[in-house]
């Protein structure tokens, strides 16, 4: 994951501005280890903090169409590019990096050609020949981005908080699946797909084209200049992704650049069911697993970098967050910039235990539609920030736009959980992995229930934080919780622990 930053239109070119957008723009470099650039016209600002996955030789940013008239800073990987570079044959590319499309297509399609792109991607492009921009996240916000306006009538784009919190008078997460336009002077979404509008659909379950569309998830995230591996918790989604990119790895670029053994990684306190769970996927793999053992002291003293990083108070975030905080440092220290993770499948599926509770299929959908509309400010954020802070980039497969789109197309139905049938949570994805000539996973893993992330990594992980939280929040705070935060006033002494340290790094947020 890179950073970005954008300040445009602030009626300053001074030297002062650009010294003050370099100072900023180095609050990203964490996520950007490789390079860094800055371009300026005018009283416009682009800077990035590059790392370096496909063409870490000549791919350095901003990127510009032929005549440079058109400048983009970009994070993200769009995996159709090659698709999109025959698409385009009149135009010379001046670098091998798959967001080099993106300045090239806005010269051929204007702002209309963002649905386009297959990938995760936040990106700011600057038309110079009339001094317009357009702004763009992905559709399910798999990239962080946020969007803050200042006094003298600039527009902030930054690729976490940091970068613009103290500078905007306003600010506010950039919305998934939306553009923001100059010309237009505001959001418009251009991610529509059918579920977004909650419908019930209809479409027959088909084991087979669930199966294929996933396995071409996987494959595609495969594209890498890098060395890259897999997270592996044992539970059920990472086990598929650990499969399936092992089952395809041999034959690609990236296994003759680097090898075609996998090499997976798993996090968690001595003794927890992932470690356990983990170790014998990685064995029926046949991977080179890397397990890392954290203890409840070592995440505890890790609390504040993670909320720093993580930029959010919620709980169940910030429990989950510090392992893979504390993993994605000794996977970049191996040498490592990539990992395919297993998030979204259990939004997508209905995984969570709470689904068996609903009324019918009708609700069912809805809350799987809600769950995925939601994702950028939990698990995307996690995923994302966890691992960007130490310069790692995290693939999510699960939240592939077309994958996306055959899996909420099923008759939810299918997908609701009913023992007298034997069907568990996330029934339809089970099935359609379970090949008995060719199995993916043995019998057991496919069908293992579900952990929560932070229970899987060890039991007492959770007690040990709501212990700590409990000798530094008093009952005294508690009673006074509602006036010293009076917006989502915490409910918990492990809640208003990490609301402290929150305000402590971002005290201008509500």
């Amino acid at each position: 994951m890179c950073g970005i930053l954008a300040v445009l239109g602030c009626s300053d070119d001074s030297q002062a501005k650009r010294v003050r957008v370099l100072e900023l723009s180095r609050r990203l470099k964490h996520r950007g280890p490789d390079w860094s650039g800055l371009y300026q016209h005018g009283d416009c600002y682009l800077a990035h903090q590059r790392l370096a996955i496909i063409d870490p030789a000549s791919g350095d940013q901003p990127l510009y169409n032929e005549n440079q008239a058109i400048v983009v800073t970009v994070n993200g990987e769009i995996y159709n590019h090659e698709e999109l570079r025959k698409s385009l044959p009149n135009h010379k590319f001046r670098t091998g990096s798959d967001c080099d499309v993106i300045a090239h297509l806005y010269e051929e399609h204007g702002e209309n050609f963002v649905d386009m792109l297959d990938g995760m991607f936040s990106f700011v492009l600057l038309d110079t020949r009339d001094d317009s921009f357009i702004v763009a996240r992905d559709a399910i916000g798999i990239t962080s981005l946020y969007i803050g306006w200042g006094l003298d009538g600039s527009v902030w784009i930054s690729s976490e908080l940091k970068g613009l919190n103290d500078d905007c008078e306003h600010f506010e997460s950039f919305p998934p699946g939306h553009m923001y336009s100059s010309k237009e002077g505001g959001f418009r979404r251009w991610y529509n797909p059918p579920w977004f509008s909650e419908a019930i659909p209809s479409a027959p379950y088909d084991p087979l084209v669930l199966r294929r569309a996933f396995e071409s998830a996987v494959i595609k995230r495969l594209m890498t200049d890098v060395p890259f591996g897999v997270l592996l918790s044992g539970g059920l989604d990472s086990s598929l992704v650990a499969s399936i990119t092992a089952r395809h790895l041999a034959g690609t670029k990236a296994a003759k650049q680097w090898g075609a053994q996998l090499h997976s990684f798993c996090v968690g306190l001595e003794g927890s069911p992932d470690l356990k769970a983990a170790k014998e996927v990685a064995d029926y793999l046949g991977t080179v697993h890397h397990e890392f053992h954290f203890t409840v002291q070592d995440g505890i003293d890790a609390i504040e970098d993670v909320i720093y990083h993580i930029e959010t108070y919620d709980v169940t975030t910030i429990r989950a967050s510090t392992p893979m905080f504390l993993m994605s440092r000794k996977i970049k220290s191996l040498g490592v910039k990539m990992v395919i993770s297993g998030e979204g499948s259990d939004e997508i599926f209905g995984g969570y235990l709470y689904f068996h509770k609903a009324p019918n299929k009708e609700e069912f959908h809805r809350e799987t539609c809600r769950k995925i509309k939601a994702l950028h400010q939990y698990d995307c954020l996690r995923a994302n920030k966890s691992t960007s802070a130490w310069g790692l980039e995290a693939r999510v497969p699960f939240l592939d736009k077309e994958f996306i789109k055959v899996a909420m197309d099923i008759d939810p139905e299918w997908k609701m959980i009913k023992p007298e049938r034997g069907r568990i949570e996330k029934w339809v994805l089970r099935r359609a992995f379970d090949d008995e000539e060719q199995p993916y996973l043995p019998k057991h893993i496919l069908y293992r229930q579900k952990e929560q992330f932070s229970d899987g990594v060890g039991y007492s992980w959770i007690d040990g934080l709501k212990a700590h939280a409990s000798q530094h929040v008093t009952d005294k705070m508690m009673l006074n919780a509602s006036h010293i935060f009076p917006h989502n006033t915490p409910t918990t002494k492990e809640a208003y622990y990490y609301r402290m340290i929150f305000e402590r790094f971002f005290p201008q947020v509500i």
